[in-house]
């Protein structure tokens, strides 16, 4: 016999029916909706925790890059300052090929070579095919992880920026400008507005560079065809009546990106006379660092080449001065002659340059030969002064890489040092009793003779300010920037 449900009953039972299946849907949604949650917040955290990681190994990286960076600066260093010892070794061979003493040798064209046994297992191969040797069984060669891309620029082979307080230095850095705009295939440049709405012509971009150093406050005259020194009234108000006005600075420069707040040195001009090309800044025409009155002419940059000859024959320039296409040939013969001493200076001495562009010596024939006209000089022993053959400050350019996967950090470093002064390496400079800061070059890196820095303060002979600005066999360095 069946039982009976009454209806109230079933109805009962189907509302529980419903109420747990809504009961589970509610706790399958919440389960879901946790799950859901719990998701996005572990996929943060391993964001989070994966872009910390990345971070914390490209600081470490980025440590590593920058020390090896500056072990490849501190190596350069120590082959310029070797420099002399590497002339004298071979100064019978050329003073035999120059009829004289022997010019610097420009080591520093060469030190990603001959440094890269210090680097890693490329740079060895470099240095083992340059030299000629086996370092297959040197220890302790190169960095393990890491490596080292080094450039040495010589700043004594450009235009310098900074001009002397003499008006004799005003004259010759006026010469070396216009000349280096003379052309006439750069009249466009001059002939439109820059970036300030503002005409800026040769003259006026010369003066501006000038009165941008020197200290006094009246306008210097660029007139490149006179002889004595010419003021004009008081310096205008360019710069103040800028968007953003500034004043000039009427002190040397600090560095060599100061040169874009000079008025007229936009970016057509930037490309065209200062750093045509930026990963290459040995074809810098200008410096700021320059310590030799003249410029180098073994180093020197086709370009600035030309100017510095043409700046020395404003009289009666050559076509080469005035001629593109002669302008051109001069280039192509020096780059050329560069090329066919192999890496040797090709001139002895500033009279052997001056005698090449008359046509004579060893490389004038060639010369006159691709039909280049001989160069006759304002004033030959002006033009020897505004030259030399000794450069004493360089740019280090160090790039140091470590390579960790796919990833690859390098940190770039710019030193420049002065080796005026600089004795040579092996010795001491020991501080001069009167605080005058001109030390002697005396004793050994031993300390056999001469005293050591701590015995020279505790005696009262010098002080440590002076013993850190006095020269060392490294060179003193003037500037420097990481990036």
């Amino acid at each position: 016999m069946s039982r009976r449900v009454s209806p109230e009953n079933r109805r009962e039972r189907r509302a529980r029916r419903r109420l747990s299946a809504r009961e589970r849907g509610a706790a399958f949604l919440m389960v879901l909706g946790a799950l859901t949650i719990l998701t996005v917040m572990l996929t943060e955290l391993q964001d989070e925790s994966s872009a910390e990681l990345a971070g914390a190994l490209q600081a470490r990286d980025a440590v590593v890059a920058e020390y090896a960076a500056k072990s490849g600066a501190n190596l350069g260093r120590l082959l310029l300052a070797a420099e002399p010892t590497i002339r004298k070794a071979v100064g019978p061979i050329m003073m035999m090929m120059f009829k004289g003493q022997a010019p610097q040798i420009p080591v520093w064209d060469f030190a990603d070579r001959v440094l890269g046994v210090f680097s890693d297992e490329t740079g060895a191969q470099a240095f083992a095919q340059f030299s000629g040797l086996d370092v297959s069984q040197g220890k302790n060669l190169g960095l393990t992880g890491a490596h080292f891309e080094l450039k040495v620029v010589d700043e004594d082979s450009k235009i310098n920026a900074n001009v002397r307080a003499s008006e004799f230095s005003k004259v010759r850095l006026v010469a070396q400008l216009s000349s280096l705009m003379l052309g006439p295939q750069y009249d466009p440049l001059f002939e439109r507005k820059d970036a300030d709405g503002n005409y800026s012509d040769r003259q006026t971009i010369c003066s501006a560079l000038i009165d941008w150093t020197d200290p006094d406050q009246e306008t210097q005259l660029c007139d490149p065809t006179s002889t004595t020194a010419q003021q004009m009234p008081a310096e205008d108000s360019y710069y103040e009546l800028l968007k953003v006005p500034y004043t000039r600075k009427n002190a040397p420069f600090d560095s060599f990106q100061e040169l874009h707040r000079v008025r007229g040195f936009s970016d057509d001009f930037w490309a065209t006379f200062i750093d045509p090309d930026p990963d290459k800044p040995e074809k810098r025409t200008m410096t700021v660092w320059g310590a030799a009155e003249g410029v180098n002419i073994n180093t020197a940059a086709p370009q600035t080449l030309l100017a510095l000859v043409c700046s020395n024959a404003l009289n009666s320039p050559p076509r080469m001065c005035t001629d593109p296409m002669e302008a051109q040939k001069f280039l192509t013969l020096v780059t050329l002659a560069r090329s066919f001493t192999m890496g040797a200076p090709p001139f002895g001495s500033p009279k052997a340059f001056v005698s090449t562009l008359k046509g004579k010596g060893i490389l004038g024939p060639m010369f006159v030969a691709a039909g280049l006209e001989p160069v006759t000089l304002d004033s030959e022993e002006n033009a020897m002064k505004a030259m030399t053959t000794e450069s004493k400050v360089f740019s280090l350019y160090a790039v140091g890489v470590v390579k960790s996967g796919k990833r690859e950090s390098r940190v770039a470093t710019h030193t420049v040092v002065d080796f005026r002064g600089a004795p040579p390496p092996g010795q001491e400079t020991n501080p001069d009793p009167t605080g005058s800061g001109t030390g002697t070059a005396t004793g050994t890196a031993t300390g056999t003779t001469g005293s050591s820095p701590g015995a020279s303060t505790q005696e009262g002979v010098g002080s440590p300010l002076t013993r850190a600005i006095e020269a060392s066999p490294a060179g003193n360095v003037v500037y420097f920037r990481i990036d």
